[in-house]
C-alpha cells in the first residue's frame, strides 16, 4: 500500500462560526476553551480521562490506574475498577429524572411509545432476570437481532446489567450472516421479533433466526421473540420462548452488581471486504466514560433536550449514540423504526415536528436522498424546534451539507460533521458546536483527549494539505480492545501497517485524510477508495463532491476501474435529479465541470447513470461491488447487507 498524495484539492473556503448566542449556552463554549482542554489532555492524558470519569460516572469501586499500557496494543482502562453501564445509564437518573421521557419511540405503522426512566429501570431488571432464568451469566454472549422497537434497547441494557456481552446483529442481514456471527461469539441466547416494519413492508425476523440455527455447531440453546408484527412463524418447543410470556412471569428486582472496568460489554461485527467479519470487542468502564463525554460535549446535551441519532441499533452509532451515550447522561433518546418511503417522504419530518426534536443526527446518503426527494417535504413541517445538526457514517460532499444547513437548519443550526469508526468506540474528529468554526465537508478537529495525526508509511507526520493515512499516536478510553478470538488480527489490522517505533505504536485507521493550513482535517474515505491514475492518487470523495455540486446530479459514487495504461480509470456511478435526461450531451458536460472542479487527471473515463445506487440498509454505498461492476468482474464477498439487489442488475453493462 502507497502513500496517498492528492494532487489537486477542492477548494471550500466557507466558515461558518458558531453564534454568540448558541455559544455563550454551550458546554464548550469557545474555541480557546477547546484549545485549553486539548492541551490538557495532550499534556497529561491520564490525568485528563481520570478527571472526567471521576466528575461524569458513578463508580462502585475506585481504579487502581487509569491506563496499563504495558502491553500495546492491548489497552486496559480504569483497572481494578468496579462499575455498571446499565446503572449509570437508568439507575442514578431515578432520584431526579424518574418522570422524564428516556425512550420516545415510534413504529412505522404509527403506534408509539414514550417510555420514562422509571419505566425503563422496570423493563431492563425484568428482562436480566428473564436472562438469568434462561441460564445466561456474567461473561456469556447474547445475539441481540432485533427492528429498532424499545426491546432491543431493552435487552442490551439487560445484558449490560449482568455482565453478558451482547453481539447486535443488524435485521438487515441474512441469516447466513447471522450464523456466522452467533457461533463466532459463541451465543448461547438470540432475542429477536416476528419481524418489524421497514418501507410499509414487513421485514421478517424470526424465520431467518430459524434458517441460522438449523445449520449445525451453531451453540444458540434458547431463542426469546417479542411479537411486534404478529405474523405466523414457527416456534421450536423448549427452545423458543414469547418475550412476553417470559416478561410476565419474571421478577422486576434486580440490583446492578459491581462489574470490572474491563469486563467485555459487547461484540460488534464489522465487514471486510473480503474474509471473515471482525468481532470487535468493547469493555464496560472506559467505553462508558468515552461515550458518555462524546455525548455530552459534541451534541451539547441539556436537560430538556429531544435527541435522535437516526441510526439503527445494528451498528456502532446505534450503540453508542442511540442507547448508551444518550441514557448516560440522562436525555430523552428518539427511536424510530421506519424509513422515508414512497408512501410517506417526509416521515422524519413528521418526528422531528410531533416530538419536537431539538438534535437530530443522520448519515450523509440520508441527506442526499432527502435533497432528492425534494425540498417541499421538509418544507411543509414545522421544523423550528431543531437547534442542531449532526452527520455520521462518510464524509458530506459540501454541496449536500450547504443544503442540510439551509433547508433543515434554517441557517441557524451548527453542524457537527463527525469522523469516527466501530474500533474507536465514539467520535474521534468533530466540531464542537459552541466553540468550532465549521467548515462545508469538513470533520474539523480531533476530540479533547484524542491524539490524531496525518503520517505517511512510517508514521512521520505530513504537511499541510499533503494526503496522508488518518491515525492516532495515544491510546483512549473508548477505543477496541481486540478482535474477539482473534488477538493477532487486532494487532496486524489496526497497529501494524505502520511499523511500531520505539515501542510506540500508532492506531492505523484505514482511512486517507489531509490538514489544511488551519489544522481541519479532511477524510477522504478509505484508503481502497483512493485511485491510482497515471501516477496521481485521487480521493473518491472529491470527484463524488465535484459531481454533486452540478445541478443535475443527486448523488454519485466514485470508483477505480483496471486500466492497461493508467493504472486505473475513474469510473462513475450517477444517479439524477428529477426528470433530467440521460444524454451524451450531459456526460460530456459532467467530465467538463470535474475538469473545472479539480483538474483534467480527474475527468472520469466512464459515467453509468442507475436509478439507485447500491446501498446497505444502514444507507452506505457497497462501492466494493460497484468496482467489481466496473471491472466487468463477477461480484464476489458478503452481499448480505445490500438492501436492493434489483439495483445491481440495473447497473450491470450501463456504460458510456
Amino acid at each position: 500500500m502507497s502513500q496517498p498524495t492528492i494532487e489537486s484539492i477542492l477548494q471550500e473556503d466557507r466558515l461558518f462560526p458558531p453564534s454568540s448566542e448558541f455559544s455563550s449556552q454551550a458546554h464548550i463554549k469557545s474555541l480557546d476553551e477547546y484549545k485549553k482542554l486539548s492541551e490538557a489532555a495532550q499534556a497529561d492524558p491520564e490525568g485528563f480521562w481520570s478527571k472526567l470519569a471521576e466528575t461524569e460516572l458513578h463508580w462502585f469501586e475506585k481504579w487502581d490506574q487509569v491506563l496499563d499500557w504495558s502491553n500495546p496494543p492491548f489497552a486496559k482502562w480504569f483497572v481494578n475498577g468496579k462499575i455498571n453501564l446499565s446503572y449509570n445509564c437508568i439507575d442514578r437518573h431515578l432520584e431526579t429524572r424518574s418522570d422524564k421521557p428516556a425512550i420516545i419511540w415510534e413504529g412505522e405503522p404509527g403506534d408509539a411509545r414514550i417510555i420514562t426512566y422509571k419505566q425503563l429501570h422496570t423493563e431492563v431488571c425484568k428482562f436480566a432476570n428473564v436472562l438469568k432464568s434462561q441460564g445466561v451469566k456474567t461473561g456469556d454472549r447474547v445475539g441481540i437481532y432485533m427492528p429498532m422497537i424499545p426491546e432491543a434497547a431493552i435487552a442490551m441494557l439487560a445484558c449490560a446489567r449482568i455482565g453478558a456481552a451482547h453481539s447486535v446483529v443488524f435485521g438487515g442481514f441474512s441469516a447466513e450472516a447471522l450464523r456466522d456471527r452467533l457461533v463466532d461469539a459463541d451465543a448461547k441466547v438470540v432475542v429477536t421479533a416476528d419481524g418489524g416494519w421497514r418501507k410499509d413492508k414487513i421485514v421478517p425476523l424470526k424465520p431467518a433466526v430459524d434458517a441460522a440455527l438449523d445449520a449445525p455447531n451453531v451453540p444458540v440453546t434458547t431463542v426469546i421473540t417479542v411479537k411486534r408484527t404478529a405474523q405466523d412463524i414457527t416456534m421450536a418447543e423448549g427452545r423458543d420462548h414469547w418475550w412476553h410470556d417470559l416478561m410476565d412471569a419474571a421478577s422486576d428486582d434486580c440490583p446492578a452488581p459491581a462489574l470490572d472496568s474491563e469486563q467485555m460489554l459487547f461484540v460488534l461485527y464489522t465487514s471486510g471486504s473480503t474474509g471473515k467479519p471482525k468481532g470487535v470487542v468493547h469493555t464496560t468502564g472506559g467505553y462508558n466514560l468515552y461515550a458518555h463525554m462524546t455525548c455530552k460535549w459534541i451534541f451539547d446535551l441539556k436537560e430538556d433536550d429531544v435527541y435522535w441519532c437516526g441510526a439503527d441499533i445494528g451498528w456502532i452509532t446505534g450503540h453508542t449514540y442511540v442507547v448508551y451515550g444518550a441514557l448516560s447522561n440522562g436525555a430523552t433518546t428518539v427511536m424510530y423504526e421506519g424509513a422515508p418511503r414512497p408512501s410517506n417522504p417526509g416521515a422524519f419530518w413528521d418526528v422531528i415536528e410531533k416530538y419536537k426534536v431539538t438534535i437530530f443526527y443522520t448519515a450523509p446518503t440520508a441527506i442526499r436522498a432527502f435533497i432528492k426527494m425534494g425540498d417541499e417535504h421538509p418544507n411543509a413541517r414545522d421544523l423550528s424546534s431543531l437547534r442542531m445538526l449532526g452527520t455520521v457514517g462518510e464524509p458530506i460532499n459540501p454541496e449536500a451539507w450547504m443544503w442540510y444547513h439551509k433547508v433543515i437548519g434554517k441557517e441557524k443550526c451548527p453542524i457537527v460533521d463527525t469522523w469516527w469508526q466501530t474500533e474507536t468506540g465514539g467520535v474521534m474528529i468533530t466540531p464542537l458546536p459552541g466553540a468550532t468554526p465549521t467548515k462545508p465537508g469538513s470533520a474539523t478537529l480531533p476530540f479533547p483527549g484524542i491524539q490524531a495525526d496525518i503520517v505517511d508509511l512510517e508514521g512521520n507526520s505530513v504537511g499541510p494539505n499533503d494526503g496522508g493515512f488518518l491515525a492516532v499516536r495515544h491510546p483512549w478510553p473508548g477505543m477496541m480492545r481486540t478482535v474477539y478470538n482473534n488477538p493477532e488480527r487486532f494487532r496486524k489490522t489496526y497497529w501494524e501497517h505502520i511499523p511500531p517505533k520505539d515501542g510506540k505504536y500508532i492506531y492505523f485507521a484505514g482511512d486517507g485524510a489531509r490538514r489544511d493550513a488551519d489544522g481541519y482535517f479532511w477524510v477522504m474515505g478509505r484508503v481502497d477508495d483512493v485511485i491510482n491514475t497515471a501516477g496521481h492518487r485521487l480521493g473518491t470523495m472529491e470527484i463524488e463532491s465535484a459531481l454533486v455540486s452540478h445541478p443535475a446530479v443527486a448523488e454519485a459514487a466514485v470508483v477505480g476501474k483496471p486500466d492497461d495504461l493508467k493504472g486505473e480509470e475513474v469510473v462513475a456511478f450517477i444517479t439524477l435529479e428529477g426528470d433530467q435526461a440521460q444524454d451524451d450531451a450531459l456526460i460530456k458536460e459532467l467530465k467538463a465541470h470535474v475538469v473545472s472542479e479539480i483538474g483534467a487527471i480527474a475527468r472520469p473515463g466512464e459515467i453509468r447513470f442507475a436509478d439507485a445506487l447500491p446501498k446497505t440498509r444502514s444507507g452506505k454505498i457497497m462501492r466494493r461491488l460497484l468496482r467489481s461492476l466496473a471491472a466487468g468482474q463477477e461480484i464476489a464477498g458478503d452481499t448480505s447487507t445490500l438492501e436492493d439487489r434489483s439495483v445491481l442488475e440495473k447497473l450491470r453493462g450501463e456504460g458510456s
